[in-house]
């Protein structure tokens, strides 16, 4: 009997009864959302008791980690507890009578990776038929506690579930400024696990250290073979893949630096190595052969994306004869056939190739075998994203999606774009037989923030987990229950809030979206003149969309004791960017509208008039004048950003970063001192020079300035 018609009966049962239940009230979200799941009546806990009867040294790994999360959450666990979970593997006689009591049938496809959760009377347990099943189903048996309120409560339900990708894979940009420490990565570790992630690639340009090229890492700000072996064993238990990608063909700028490698650079201290040199292949060798012996497993990363430089400077000659895919496929065909004696599938990025799908097709077969392409686009295609993928599948090569969560030169996360893309990119992904999607976090301007970048990894494992294409509204009203433990739907809200920031500027500024270049342009100089032109009437609804993020944070925080609090401070911190970002415009409007109005009024003989005079400048420049709250909202902001960076990162790099908030606050103070002199000159002789000649510009239309209130501190 096929297994569709085993399951005919109890599904049809378990979605008329999950559809019942629901209405009660008794359902739960989760992240990753189960295939099948039928909710029963929730129990009360007092204590809990883990069972894990004979046991391997995996389950008894997932069956510890297990008690100590809901110890972590102020659930007692005790050998006597009145709730027990129970662990089993699906080929016991006590397993396969758990399958049977809940009338379910296992299917060959849950073997890797699937579970079920069976609820009984007293508790609930959990099948699978490997250890990474088994772990994957105590998760999901976490999020089925609510432990926010007392009594914690254990939502039981029959779940069937396994996954839509093979692959569930971060990779992590760990070369554009923020390098975490090993502590935080085991953080990511530990997190990503439990939304079922199982691979981690780290980014590497420079920053991984390398005894045979012992110039490139920068002391403080790279990973060291001790450490990653360190992490690699971390994470097996996790069942996480530690997957290293280093740069083997563009990327490379921090390395070309040096002159030692000069002659290898396709361009003078550019970021591309020279296919035409040996030494080129030779450098690739070195890297990997040091990978390989500390990261096991079956892959190994090579990058090789965005080469703008090649036929640029040594390859020219070649690439106008041959073409530049030619010369690149070429070069990329030497670096596999080099690591070949590593035994290892490479990975590279497709973003190169795609665009010469018939010179994909006609690689060699050995090529196609011993690599995997991974195709990458970060924004929403409402088309889809054909393009990107069908050059590989086409030519019969194995294919991951790879989506990103926004994060890049951004005050917070664009989430808008970051869902759309990796919703329908994975979908895409699954329906032309991509066997993984690996999602993405880049630091493009050094200014990232990992802990703000939650929303988007979520959501990258969901939609990599969940067969077909993921709801974007049903994740939208799980995340903050489930990662943060937040009944109120207040920090979900809060999300939304930022998410209309960017959308506001989106939709009218259209130049860009919430950008760290907004958050740092001088609305004085010419450039800010005109931005500050264009945002002018989306001011206010900016500010006020980040101030009820930050009203909704701080609800939610009062309510109960929410999870992941270094989270929430990085979303705080982000709503409070949003909120200066146009408030300093607001500001700098007001200054110049007060300002014209003293230099109207300079020369009245009234002296209600130099009485205005006063008021005005004072209005710029005083105990509550307007230049000081540009000061302090910069002063402020820069505290709460170097406390968000330490939380997760090295020192390194966090000073490239700071100095911009010291060089505005210094620009400022050097204002408010110029408008100081004009106090002074104003009540010596009662006159003041022209706005233009301290750097005020010049006022807007009276009809357009809306006064602005102080941000919240």
């Amino acid at each position: 009997m096929s297994l569709s018609r085993l399951l005919l009966l109890p599904l049809a049962a378990s979605l008329a009864c999950s559809a019942a239940v629901a209405q009660q009230g008794n359902s739960v979200p989760l992240i990753p959302k189960p295939r099948e799941a039928t909710f029963a009546a929730p129990l009360n806990i007092s204590s809990v008791e883990v069972v894990c009867k004979d046991c391997d040294a995996d389950d008894t790994f997932a069956a510890n980690e297990l008690k100590e999360t809901l110890a972590q959450r102020g659930i007692s666990v005790s050998n006597d507890g009145d709730v027990k979970i129970t662990l089993l593997r699906a080929s016991t006689s006590d397993g396969k009578k758990a399958i049977e009591s809940a009338h379910l049938t296992w299917a060959p496809e849950m073997d890797a990776e699937g579970y079920l959760l069976v609820p009984n009377s007293k508790g609930i347990t959990v099948v699978g038929a490997s250890p990474s099943g088994v772990f994957y189903g105590a998760q999901t048996v976490k999020q089925l506690i609510d432990s926010t309120n007392k009594p914690a409560v254990l939502h039981p339900a029959t779940i069937r579930d396994w996954p839509a990708m093979k692959t569930r894979g971060l990779d992590d940009d760990l070369s554009r400024g923020p390098v975490p420490t090993l502590e935080f990565q085991k953080k990511l570790i530990r997190t990503l696990a439990a939304y079922k992630v199982n691979l981690y690639s780290p980014y590497f340009e420079h920053t991984m250290q390398y005894a045979s090229q012992p110039l490139v890492a920068p002391k403080g700000g790279s990973i060291s073979a001790a450490d990653a072996r360190e992490l690699v064993a971390y994470a097996k238990p996790y069942h996480i893949l530690i997957v290293p990608e280093q740069e083997a063909f563009g990327h490379l700028h921090y390395m070309l630096n040096w002159e030692q490698y000069s002659n290898l650079a396709e361009t003078p201290h550019g970021q591309v190595l020279a296919p035409g040199q040996p030494g080129s292949i030779e450098v690739t060798k070195s890297m990997f052969q040091e990978l390989a012996n500390i990261y096991p497993g079956p892959y190994l990363h090579v990058g090789a994306d965005e080469t703008f430089e090649l036929g640029k400077g040594q390859t020219k000659a070649d690439v106008d004869a041959r073409g530049l895919g030619a010369v690149y496929l070429d070069y990329m065909k030497q670096i596999v056939a080099a690591l070949k004696p590593l035994h290892r599938k490479l990975l590279f990025w497709g973003d190169i190739a795609m665009h010469d799908p018939d010179l994909v097709k006609a690689l060699p077969q050995d090529f196609k075998n011993s690599t995997i392409a991974v195709a990458w686009t970060y924004n929403p295609q409402p088309n889809g994203f054909d393009r990107w993928i069908k050059p590989f599948t086409d030519a019969g090569m194995e294919c991951w999606v790879s989506p990103g969560v926004n994060n890049w030169n951004r005050v917070y996360p664009n989430n808008n774009m970051a869902l759309q893309n990796i919703a329908r990119f994975t979908a895409d992904g699954q329906k032309y037989k991509c066997t993984g999607q690996m999602n993405t976090i880049w630091n493009d301007d050094g200014e990232g923030l990992i802990n703000m970048d939650w929303y988007g990894i979520l959501f990258g494992a969901a939609a990599a987990w969940q067969p077909g294409l993921s709801d974007i509204p049903t994740y939208e009203a799980s995340y903050g229950r489930v990662f943060h433990g937040d009944l109120t739907g207040k920090i979900d809200e809060a999300q939304k809030e930022l998410m209309a920031v960017h959308q506001i500027l989106k939709d009218n500024y259209k130049i860009a979206d919430a950008t760290n270049v907004i958050f740092w342009n001088d609305p004085w100089s010419p450039d800010g003149v005109r931005q500050g032109n264009d945002l002018r009437p989306y001011l206010h609804d900016i500010r006020m969309h980040a101030e009820r993020a930050l009203i909704l944070i701080a609800q939610a925080r009062n309510t109960a004791n929410l999870r992941e609090q270094d989270a929430l401070d990085a979303m705080e911190l982000g709503a409070r960017r949003m909120d200066l970002l146009a408030f300093k415009y607001m500001l700098s409007d007001e200054i110049a509208t007060y300002y014209a109005t003293a230099e109207r009024l300079q020369s009245s003989k009234d002296r209600k008039d130099h009485s205005e005079v006063s008021r005005s400048l004072g209005a710029i420049n005083g105990v509550n004048g307007k230049l000081q709250d540009l000061r302090d909202g910069y002063t402020f902001t820069r505290d709460l950003y170097s406390q968000a960076w330490l939380k997760s990162n090295k020192p390194y790099w966090l000073y490239n970063n700071i100095a911009r908030y010291d060089m505005t606050v210094q620009m400022w103070i050097e204002r408010i001192d110029k408008l100081r002199a004009v106090q002074r000159q104003w009540g010596r002789d009662h006159t003041i020079p022209p706005a233009a000649s301290i750097g005020i510009p010049p006022a807007p239309p009276a009809t357009t300035t809306t006064p602005a209130a102080a941000p919240a501190l």
